[in-house]
């Protein structure tokens, strides 16, 4: 059962081993895209999922104070 199973993970090797060499033209390419090649890709999602929820909260905060403001705003008009 081991061989059959090696001979198949020989098998898909040779079939994608140009997919799996990396990227092709990264010499040619900007700087950027050298850095995310060469680095693992689990910095920039963390990257990116750091941005969204910094712009989440910071939405968030805003749309309270605005809210906020028209509470205070409500609160004014009624004891009037």
């Amino acid at each position: 059962m081991q061989e059959d199973s090696l001979a198949v993970v020989d098998t898909l090797t040779n079939a994608y081993s140009d997919q799996w060499s990396g990227a092709t033209g990264a010499e040619e390419a900007g700087a950027f895209i050298q850095f995310m090649s060469s680095n693992e890709l689990m910095y920039v999602v963390l990257g990116v999922s750091l941005i969204i929820w910094l712009v989440l909260l910071f939405f968030l905060f805003r749309v309270d104070k605005k809210v906020t403001k028209l509470e205070e705003q409500i609160k004014t008009n009624q004891e009037a």
